[in-house]
């Protein structure tokens, strides 16, 4: 089975989902499979808004550690510029963690259906990292800039009712409903008039897809930068060992 399928039914709703369980880890192929979808759909005039989802316990649990380096970015940030330049209005389906770069993924989306128990965080500080996938421009949007400072510099979790608070889920619905509920959402935007709802959309972003591009080339930068590091190499060791990282500074 593909990394990403595609699928379209009754009622102009488009599922893109993807098939990397249980953690559903994201590198430049998924991404630009998930571009690709989304520009296939756009051109289809049976789509009127998509369902992202994924396979398995978690939404995203972020990015493959350790492969590709430069050039992996820069491949994975031009596929991902793609995804927020489409023009069909997106509902994610999040259950379990969205996790550093699959909170990117989520909110590239355009809502957030989560369960009381889906878990939001901007963990890149704790892997002495840098955040990447837009969120210098999608969080501070979401949540607001003190709420998105709050999220990157400490990168702890946040879940249920703080979520929804801070818009990173727009709706709560028990774990089992959340496809359901996504897929009740897009049908709801679906049908409007399709004219008129790409219009408001794409008034109400304006130039995020530029935005976003400005924002991964200094991401991108600073990742490059951070990776060299020693408290970088702490980070990931601590994670996978599953224990406090004792950083240095260096």
């Amino acid at each position: 089975m593909s990394d990403v399928t595609v699928a379209t039914g009754e009622g102009f709703v488009a599922t893109v989902e993807l098939h990397r369980p249980p953690e559903n880890y994201f590198d430049a192929a998924l991404v630009e499979a998930i571009a690709e979808a989304y520009e296939r759909l756009d051109a289809d005039p049976g789509c009127r808004a998509i369902v992202l989802c994924s396979e398995g316990r978690h939404f995203c649990a972020g990015a493959r550690l350790g492969g590709g380096g430069v050039d992996e970015t820069a491949r994975l940030y031009a596929a991902a510029v793609r995804m927020f330049a489409a023009g069909t209005p997106v509902v994610a389906a999040v259950q379990g963690a969205a996790v550093g770069g699959g909170l990117g993924l989520a909110l590239s989306a355009d809502f957030r259906v989560a369960a009381p128990e889906s878990r939001f965080s901007a963990n890149f500080a704790r892997l002495g990292f840098h955040h990447g996938f837009g969120l210098t421009v999608t969080l501070p949007e979401v949540a607001g800039r003190q709420a998105a400072a709050d999220l990157l510099y400490t990168g702890r979790r946040v879940r249920g009712d703080e979520a929804r608070a801070l818009g990173l889920s727009d709706r709560l619905v028990p774990a089992e409903r959340v496809r359901d509920e996504a897929r009740a959402l897009a049908a709801e935007i679906a049908g409007s008039a399709p004219l008129a709802v790409r219009a408001i959309r794409k008034t109400l972003r304006g130039d995020l897809a530029e935005r976003v591009r400005a924002a991964v080339e200094r991401e991108a930068f600073e990742q490059a930068r951070l990776a060299a590091t020693e408290d970088f190499g702490e980070g990931v060791r601590a994670m996978a060992e599953r224990r406090a990282p004792r950083f240095t500074g260096r």
